[in-house]
């Protein structure tokens, strides 16, 4: 596992982003909801990219309509979407267990809560073993639809982004591959954590096993 820090998540994760993107005939990416990765998709629509060439999907959804104000397509529109040239048909929200995914993700975007989940895979929750690629997860807000380990680590790359001092701990525990947490188990063929200073203060570039 990678680890990149920098003073800026939006601008570490925008241009890192746009970086995997440059020179692809078509990208494959699967956004992350929440709001770390607001901020780096609203820095993310203001590059000149070649979004003719992006595909773009979903790493987890809550089951609401999509405009509702949980819906994390609602807001990936609002920030970046709905403000650069990707074709709609392009675009394949996640609504169903048969939404279609691609072969392989170029890139896979997630978050790391606070008691270590990712996507929409908690702990101890039977999602965990799922070999379906879409799994339904009932949660106490509304139940959810997340991608499964065997799509996030057959993906070329997966990217943690991670900001704030709330998240400093249990990102060191991922980074240390903690067992318990779900976002551990996350082995694809390239695993990058993207952080800010106050999620990693004091610490250093490295990579772990």
């Amino acid at each position: 596992m990678r680890v990149v820090i920098g003073d800026d998540l939006a601008e570490l994760g925008a241009d890192w982003i746009a970086q995997r993107a440059e020179g692809q005939a078509q990208f494959a990416i699967s956004l992350a909801g929440g709001s770390t990765p607001r901020v780096v998709y609203e820095r993310l629509a203001t590059l000149p990219l070649a979004w003719e060439t992006w595909h773009v999907w979903w790493g987890d959804e809550r089951m609401v309509q999509p405009d509702h104000a949980d819906s994390n397509e609602r807001m990936a529109r609002e920030a970046l979407l709905d403000k650069v040239g990707i074709p709609e048909s392009q675009i394949t929200p996640l609504r169903g267990l048969d939404t279609p995914l691609p072969t392989q993700f170029d890139v896979v975007l997630l978050g790391i809560g606070t008691d270590g989940h990712t996507a929409s895979l908690f702990p101890g929750d039977a999602g965990l073993d799922a070999t379906a690629p879409i799994v339904q997860v009932d949660r106490p807000d509304h139940p959810r639809l997340s991608l499964t380990y065997p799509v996030i680590n057959a993906a070329k790359c997966a990217v943690f982004l991670a900001s704030g001092e709330g998240k400093r701990e249990i990102v060191k525990r991922v980074i240390e591959r903690d067992p318990a947490l779900p976002a551990s188990h996350v082995q694809a063929g390239e695993t990058v954590v993207l952080a800010d200073r106050t999620a990693l203060e004091g610490e250093s570039e490295a990579s772990s096993s």
